[in-house]
């Protein structure tokens, strides 16, 4: 038996330092979840999931309502027994009926065979983790899984998977196999250790039968609540896809990263760091807290890294001894007027040593030129000075007449 340890191999170093600042994706196939798309050339998707019971239909409705009208793209539901797989049912048709349809995941965990057999029908893609889907009555003597027992195992999965998937691909529907460290089989753990090469190969054996049901529709997820396991699981899962010829595309997310401050620094060192890599096609940012506080956190992952614009980039200096106003005052007094457009660059600068050199490729400046006098920019050409008191409005003015604004 392997020793439960968690071995994280570090990513590779080149030997070159790249200059190009551009992200360059990892080339994957497009695969459909209702009217969105994941992977292929199409944006990266952000998802979230509710948290209410699924046989509280109207609860449901609501839920999956507000976060699609905030910007997640896809909406996942648990479905733990029969009854809520038939309630996804009405909560398809309602969403229908009073509002419209939106991409919807039923997630399904132990023993889910019928389950999700019965909730394929009325969802776009149904999440299932390999480590439960078949369950494993565990032998407290046991010390090894024989090639045998092994084997009997795996013929037990395709058995149980074989109906669902036919479902799916007849239904032009998909699937995403979603691993998490933290719920591996007792077979894998026996096998590989609790390890990311465990959590690859629970994959890759669910990749497997659906290939060789001529299905492909496939999304794959690979979690853990350790952002460096997380990132060693989701690299090594790459690497054995280019090995083998696969190209499915990838859902990122740290699971049970927590709340506040630090569930959203675990969330973007991990996310942010594959999305830089090329690597990942959907994110979810995994809080303890409302399912709406987490599509923002997608959103300004996506933005930093030049993946999406959805919002205005602000540019500002940290203040210092130079800083000719109130710097934080007056940043939040220019978001305030102009956050509502998208895919502006506004820099706010406190003074003019940081000004026109450190604004980059900002659209718009707002500069602190002397004590009282703000000089407004439009990229690096100076327009006008203004008072300091009139600054706000004067930058509104600019991109009005720039007919760049847009009435909140």
């Amino acid at each position: 038996m392997q020793t439960l340890s968690t071995p994280v191999p570090s990513a590779p170093i080149s030997s070159e330092l790249s200059t190009d600042p551009t992200i360059h994706r990892r080339k994957t196939r497009p695969v459909p979840v209702g009217s969105i798309t994941i992977g292929g050339s199409h944006p990266v998707a952000v998802q979230s999931m509710i948290n209410e019971d699924t046989l509280d239909i109207e609860g449901s409705v609501a839920a999956i309502r507000r976060l699609h009208e905030i910007g997640c793209e896809i909406v996942r539901v648990t479905v733990p027994s029969m009854a809520h797989a038939k309630a996804m049912e009405e909560i398809r048709d309602r969403l229908h009926k009073t509002y419209q349809p939106v991409p919807l995941v039923a997630d399904v965990h132990h023993n889910g065979m019928k389950i999700a057999l019965e909730v394929a029908k009325y969802v776009d893609n149904v999440r299932i983790n390999p480590g439960l889907y078949v369950f494993e009555k565990p032998k407290s003597d046991r010390t090894e899984y024989t090639a045998a027992e092994f084997k009997e195992i795996g013929d037990k999965i395709y058995e149980t998977l074989e109906p669902l998937v036919v479902s799916l691909r007849d239904q032009n529907k998909s699937m995403r196999i979603g691993v998490n460290h933290g719920s591996l089989s007792e077979r894998m753990l026996f096998t590989y250790g609790d390890t990311p090469e465990g959590m690859v190969e629970s994959a890759l054996e669910f990749i497997r039968i659906c290939e060789s049901l001529d299905f492909h529709h496939i999304e794959l997820s690979l979690k853990a609540s350790r952002v460096p396991v997380m990132l060693a699981a989701n690299r090594l899962m790459v690497k054995r896809m280019n090995e083998l010829g696969m190209d499915y595309p990838l859902h990122l997310g740290v699971t049970e990263a927590g709340d506040g401050e630090y569930g959203r620094i675990k969330s973007t060192a991990g996310i942010g760091t594959l999305l830089a890599e090329g690597i990942g096609d959907t994110i979810r940012v995994s809080l303890t807290e409302a399912p709406e506080k987490e599509i923002p956190v997608c959103y300004g992952i996506l933005q930093a890294l030049g993946l999406r614009r959805t919002m205005v980039e602000y540019v500002a200096c940290p203040s210092c001894g130079r800083t000719l106003f109130n710097l934080e005052e007056v940043l939040h007094k220019v978001r305030d007027a102009t956050q509502h457009l998208t895919g502006l660059n506004i820099a706010v600068m406190g003074c003019i040593v940081n000004g026109p050199g450190e604004m980059a490729d900002a659209d718009y400046g707002y500069v602190g030129k002397q004590a009282g006098l703000i000089s407004l920019y439009r990229g690096r050409d100076e327009i006008k000075k203004v008072p300091e008191a009139d600054g706000v409005e004067e930058l509104i003015n600019l991109i009005k007449g720039d007919d760049r604004w847009i009435d909140p």
